[in-house]
């Protein structure tokens, strides 16, 4: 008798048929060796945990390569305050922006009828995504640049767009919309349409139904939108470098700054890269509370 996995050393001598047990539908049902769950249980884990430490240890090494003082006194510095202050008035308006218009178009493709040309929105909704920031950077240039398809317009008003303030809110803005827009587009697709008729059979119309009651029960997924939009613009790089360049105190942002930095004074470039971690945790946190509240 050849030895199978599906067998108990225990239990070899008592032939095959001792490891079959009668199934509900009446067939029959191998059982597992515990030493093979066992053994595969090991190999996940091992297998998990190198790739848990390959997430974590560069994150540790960063909060270890410098001293409390060292990163206070870093964070001192001009070009990191300028770099701070600017990512986060940039990332904030270009949040504003992406919630302004993206909310409606989001609730327009979760519950409103389909409207010619709706796969070409929501095959560039999900450009962002799989395009490359250069590529991204790149694009907005031949768009909005003195001669690109807008450029010459705005150009012809005396607005000049790239390699400004402006520019990095835009750059900002085109990276996140489509984390904000998929998040949200899921949450209205979540509410019970049910409700939204009730209410409007009821008398409510549909700007008091969706202020009142759609866009309450989908907060939650907003803000989650909203969080993961905020985190890639504050960390967007590729494209602020090509669109708005990198000069401090006017388009230089903190993944910026650390890159310049970094050759020169790797304190810096540190004290910046870990603050960046700390909101990025922060926000991952507000998603788990939501989850949980949504659960």
């Amino acid at each position: 008798m050849k030895f199978s996995p599906f067998m108990s050393s225990g239990s070899a001598s008592q032939g095959p048929d001792s490891q079959l047990r009668a199934s509900p539908d009446g067939g029959e049902k191998r059982r597992w060796n515990p030493q093979l769950i066992f053994s595969l249980t090991a190999v996940q884990s091992s297998f998990g945990l190198v790739l848990v430490l390959f997430l974590f240890l560069p994150v540790l090494s960063l909060f270890l390569s410098v001293t409390p003082s060292r990163f206070v006194s870093a964070l001192g510095q001009e070009v990191v305050r300028d770099a701070l202050g600017l990512s986060f008035r940039t990332s904030v308006i270009a949040l504003f922006l992406v919630v302004l218009f993206g909310t409606p178009l989001a609730h327009r493709l979760a519950t409103g009828r389909k409207f010619f040309g709706q796969a070409i929105v929501e095959a560039l909704l999900q450009l962002p995504w799989i395009t490359p920031p250069a590529v991204a950077g790149l694009a907005l240039l031949m768009a909005f640049g003195r001669e690109g398809l807008v450029g010459r317009m705005l150009a012809d008003w005396g607005i000049a767009l790239p390699f400004t303030t402006a520019a990095v809110v835009v750059a900002q803005a085109f990276e996140g919309s489509a984390f904000y827009v998929q998040s949200a587009r899921q949450a209205f697709t979540g509410v019970d349409r049910q409700l939204a008729e009730v209410s409007r059979t009821l008398g409510a119309g549909p700007w008091r139904t969706w202020l009142r009651l759609e866009l309450p029960m989908a907060l939650p997924g907003l803000v989650a939108g909203a969080a993961m939009a905020w985190a890639r613009a504050l960390g967007e790089f590729g494209a602020t470098m090509l669109f708005a360049g990198n000069m401090q105190g006017l388009t230089q942002t903190m993944p910026l700054a650390i890159y310049t930095v970094m050759e020169k004074d790797m304190d810096a470039a540190v004290a910046m890269a870990i603050v960046l971690v700390i909101v990025g945790f922060g926000l991952l946190w507000m998603l788990f509370r939501l989850g949980q509240r949504m659960a």
